[in-house]
């Protein structure tokens, strides 16, 4: 985290900085208003404490030139005077939290992490609700970059695309953004899951069939393959087709026509094909279960999606995203994920992917009662250092989880009181009580 402090006081902002850099946060100094200004416009700052009297540009006036064109930096706002107008104002122009001379500067470090959390739930929902605007859920992270360069490269083209990756992982959605910015946006997507289709019917969904073509064929029936005509055709799991498709979807695929069940005129199709799989296609082309013309047919173009426990940076945002969803499903208003359940959910790997943290998030939407979801909400994995130690073994546990958060910040003690939640001279206490060890 990286702070600003502005005060025309050198001792008091000197002290302050090297304090929040002994708790882990870098800190710039600023001597006035106009100083702290030309450096919120020159760097990126996480948050900013403020003294209201300098000379020159005050306190207030930094605030009013935040809210009107400064960029959107928490304040914590510091005065030696404790006017109650002054805060007042400062509150109306925008600031977070009031803090009066002299202060105790771990009150500080606690405020400001408290400020920091809020800012990062209000991002993480402003994230979800862009999303939900902008349709699309492929994640901003350095690997998902890659991927949406490949989208917007191929998108435009008629080529063939093999999107692969883990299940759960969005293939879906990536392959809805390449029909949106295809040269046909306005035509239909048509998705099919080829594994989840029996055998049996698998054929005439795509290639639709006759009237009278079998027995209750009542009438014709146009296949999927017309259907996604002038549009995107999303055969998903493409490695389950069985093998006398493959050789009937690598005619179409050469030939750009298809032949319904009980019919006898090939039908121009001008679908946009896009497969996807979960499956090591190399491996079934060894072992005879995928036809390596038809592999080389559909990876014109390949698109590999990484697992969401290799992004874990797109965790806030997808959270965010499936909790705002839910808020305009079910009409309620919950602000998103506590600070400790978002550290829970980014340290889980994910084995079912972007799938599986939706069913955690939607789990923990419904068991929360307050405006914010925590990690008890989210129930296992994520709670079982929240169990109740059984009697007996209450001292040995509680020991081992503060050596272990200890260790985890480096022996500060007040990060570490702020991560178990409870106050430094409670920690001071419990470390006196365990002894040497700790």
């Amino acid at each position: 985290m990286r702070i600003l402090v502005a005060d025309d006081e050198k001792n008091i902002r000197d002290s302050i900085a090297r304090y929040l850099a002994a708790e882990g946060m870098t800190a710039a100094v600023a001597s006035d208003g106009a100083e702290a200004r030309a450096l919120l416009e020159a760097e990126a700052f996480d948050g900013l404490v403020l003294d209201l009297r300098m000379p020159g540009m005050d306190g207030l006036a930094v605030l009013e030139w935040l809210r009107q064109e400064g960029p959107p930096v928490p304040a914590i706002v510091v005065s030696a005077y404790g006017d109650v107008r002054d805060a007042v104002q400062a509150m109306k122009l925008g600031a977070r939290d009031y803090l009066v001379k002299p202060f105790d500067p771990e009150e500080l470090v606690l405020r400001l992490r408290r400020m920091l959390s809020e800012n990062a739930l209000a991002s993480q929902a402003e994230a979800g609700r862009r999303v939900v605007a902008a349709g699309s859920l492929m994640g901003e992270g350095e690997k998902m970059r890659i991927v949406r360069t490949l989208v917007e490269r191929a998108a435009p083209t008629q080529s063939t695309i093999l999107i692969t990756g883990e299940s759960g992982t969005g293939k879906e959605v990536v392959a809805r953004q390449i029909h949106s910015l295809s040269a046909n946006p306005e035509g239909p997507f048509v998705a099919i899951n080829l594994g989840g289709i029996p055998d049996s019917l698998l054929e005439s969904e795509l290639f639709g069939y006759e009237k009278g073509a079998f027995t209750g064929a009542a009438e014709r029936k146009r296949g999927m393959l017309e259907l996604a005509s002038s549009g995107t055709l999303f055969l998903d799991e493409i490695g389950e087709m069985p093998m006398h498709l493959q050789v009937k979807l690598l005619r179409v695929l050469q030939e750009r026509k298809v032949q319904r069940l009980g019919g006898t005129q090939p039908i121009p199709i001008n679908a946009r094909i896009v497969a996807a799989t979960n499956r090591d296609l190399e491996s079934s082309l060894r072992e005879g279960k995928f036809r390596e013309d038809l592999y080389y047919r559909l990876n014109v173009i390949r698109i590999e999606v990484p697992p969401l426990r290799e992004r874990r940076e797109d965790i806030p945002r997808f959270a965010g995203y499936f909790v705002e969803k839910l808020n305009r499903e079910l009409g309620r208003k919950v602000r998103g994920l506590d600070p400790d359940a978002l550290a829970r959910l980014q340290a889980y790997s994910f084995p079912g992917n972007v799938r599986e943290l939706e069913n955690r998030i939607e789990r923990a939407y419904i068991m929360c009662s307050s405006d914010l979801i925590t990690a008890r909400d989210l129930g296992e994995p994520f709670t079982r250092s929240l169990r109740t130690p059984k009697a007996g073994r209450l001292k040995d546990q509680e020991r081992e989880l503060i050596a272990r958060t200890l260790a985890k910040h480096g022996g500060n003690r007040t990060r570490t009181a702020a991560e178990l939640g409870i106050s430094r001279r409670t920690l001071l206490n419990k470390l006196k009580e365990a002894g040497p060890p700790l």
